[in-house]
């Protein structure tokens, strides 16, 4: 039995988080402009709890995203993006068609329609569907480093380890059979 392997995940961009907290703090701006403009009746009290709770709606997406791994623990890759988690066995890899790409030479592999996911510009964690139409289960925060896992199913796996050769090198090498002696 093996121990846990993890593989970095490539490094979100810094400006992703803005994407979700400016326009929390918009709504949030929103909110008490509208609560302290005069008007001839007083706004009601429970309109004063939509900014806590918009505030704890932000910090819960910002502690997701930062919720990434990529692990291989006994010949199963579980990977784990914001709220998503998805484990295969190495088995249901079709490692000869696995390969490294940018999704900005390769735009029909690209997330296109989220179906189930977290998506900012620069990061996409979730189930999509690719440009292509195949449905496709994302890790990605690099486009130009993208790990295209095809499982025998049809669908796909996406992944943005920081050494995606690396990974790739590692689950081809659990998929070779041993020699028996």
């Amino acid at each position: 039995m093996q121990h846990p392997q993890e593989f970095p995940v490539a490094p979100l961009a810094s400006h992703a988080a803005w994407w979700l907290w400016l326009p929390m703090l918009v709504a949030t701006g929103g909110v008490i402009v509208a609560m302290t403009m005069e008007s001839r009746t007083s706004p009601p009290a429970a309109g004063w709890l939509a900014v806590p709770f918009v505030m704890a709606i932000c910090a819960v997406l910002t502690l997701a995203l930062r919720r990434r791994q990529i692990v291989l623990d006994n010949r199963e890759l579980q990977v784990r993006a914001t709220f998503y988690t998805k484990k295969l066995p190495v088995e249901a890899i079709d490692l000869d068609k696995a390969r490294v790409l940018s999704l900005e030479e390769h735009t029909d592999l690209a997330p296109m329609l989220k179906t189930n996911g977290f998506s900012l510009p620069g990061f996409k964690a979730g189930h999509f569907r690719l440009r292509n139409l195949t449905k496709a289960f994302c890790l990605v925060t690099d486009r130009t480093r993208v790990l295209t896992l095809p499982l025998r199913g049809g669908d796909m796996v996406l992944l943005s380890p920081a050494r995606p050769a690396d990974l790739l090198a590692r689950l081809r090498e659990l998929a070779t059979p041993a020699p028996h002696r």
